[in-house]
């Protein structure tokens, strides 16, 4: 994929307008909340000088309306206020709180934190002391930026995320349409091999040389086949999975070294499942290639198909040196590979092949240093 150094531009600067936005309402809410804050302080202190002249008016005097109004007006915020002589009186805070002490005295640590006292005085002697928390309003307010920062980070995890997909999705286009293009281009030298096979029969050549010929010559087909199909949803047929499974074992086991020994197990008979053959193929291929490597060219291979009613599993072992627990789902991934020479699509093949178009499950069953299970599980075609 070419590099578009006019779409990284555009990406910093919608990153940097982001920030700037963000950090504007941030600095926006945080001066309001600072503003909202210094009006309850005022607030309180205006309550604090009208109780003042209440405790300074005598029996007789009418201290006015003024004070009592002002106590009726503040419906919002709490407040303990602890009289010279240790008496409490609170306002604001459920009557049955306010009769525990222990939960008034916390409360008081709370305010102090919250808010600096506010110290009711006459003449310079200290009448009382004023301890005040935050209102409701206020303390919904303090929380803003954090659901606002949350709410941000939701979104732009979800911007990530579809320009993430959207990116795999261009490169799996990009790969099938290279995968096809491979499948064209072979097509070509193909057909000419048939054309020069046939010459070779009619020169009275060893049958022997052009059968082995044909035979290469129809996996080459085969190969063609299953990179067309790459990007486009194969057709599944209904096949018995023991003979398919078979037949993609004896075609490895014929062309692999003598110094691999592979045993096939099938605890059934026959099983029917819905398979695109040729991919299926692919698949089993792809697994003891794998295993093949993972030994070195020297171990044992083993296929082993069994069934418990509905499920059909397939295992293919090996005696390599096994994969780390922590890579048991990296291993799936694109690129992911351990060789030194390799893509990293082998596995990640497979994984599409199984789950995404015949339905079934991938996994490594286990793996050690004696070696590694894969496993392959599809469901049983009613019959």
């Amino acid at each position: 994929m070419q590099f578009n150094p006019k779409n990284k531009t555009t990406n910093i600067f919608l990153m940097v307008a982001a920030f700037i936005i963000v950090s504007l309402i941030l600095w926006n809410t945080n001066s309001f909340f600072k503003t909202f804050k210094e009006e309850e302080r005022n607030k309180m202190e205006i309550w604090a000088t009208a109780h003042a002249a209440l405790l300074q008016a005598s029996l007789d005097d009418d201290p006015g309306e003024l004070p009592l109004k002002v106590f009726q007006k503040n419906t919002s915020t709490p407040m303990i206020l602890v009289n010279k002589d240790g008496s409490v009186k609170t306002n604001n805070i459920p009557l049955e709180k306010a009769k525990d002490s222990v939960y008034i005295k916390n409360q008081i640590l709370k305010f102090k934190k919250e808010n600096t006292p506010i110290a009711i005085d006459q003449q310079g002697e200290l009448l009382a002391t004023l301890y005040y928390g935050n209102s409701e309003v206020l303390n919904k307010l303090a929380y803003y930026p954090i659901a606002l920062l949350l709410i941000i980070c939701l979104f732009g995890a979800v911007i990530f995320f579809f320009f993430k997909t959207n990116k795999a999705a261009e490169q799996n286009k990009l790969w099938a349409g290279m995968a096809k293009e491979t499948a064209h281009q072979i097509g070509t030298p193909l057909s000419s091999l048939l054309g020069w096979n046939e010459l070779l029969k009619s020169e009275n050549i060893s049958p022997d040389i052009t059968v082995e010929i044909e035979k290469d010559i129809s996996r080459l087909e085969t190969i063609t086949e299953r990179f067309s199909k790459i990007g486009s949803l194969p057709k599944l047929e209904e096949y018995d999975i023991v003979k398919e499974t078979k037949e993609a074992y004896e075609y490895l086991k014929l062309r692999s070294s003598k110094l691999i020994h592979f045993s096939f197990d099938a605890k059934i008979d026959h099983a029917s499942v819905m398979l695109n053959s040729s991919l299926y193929h692919w698949t089993i291929e792809n697994l003891v290639k794998n295993g093949i490597d993972a030994m070195k060219g020297r171990g044992s291979i083993g296929v082993e198909v069994s069934s418990n009613g509905h499920i059909i599993t397939v295992l293919v072992s090996d005696t390599g040196h096994g994969i780390a627990k922590s890579d048991y789902n990296n291993i799936f991934n694109p690129g992911f590979t351990s060789k030194k020479r390799g893509w990293g699509l082998g596995l990640s093949l497979v994984k599409r092949i199984v789950e995404e178009y015949h339905k079934g499950k991938i996994k490594v069953l286990s793996s050690s240093k004696e070696g590694t299970i894969m496993q392959i599980s599809f469901k049983v075609n009613p019959l």
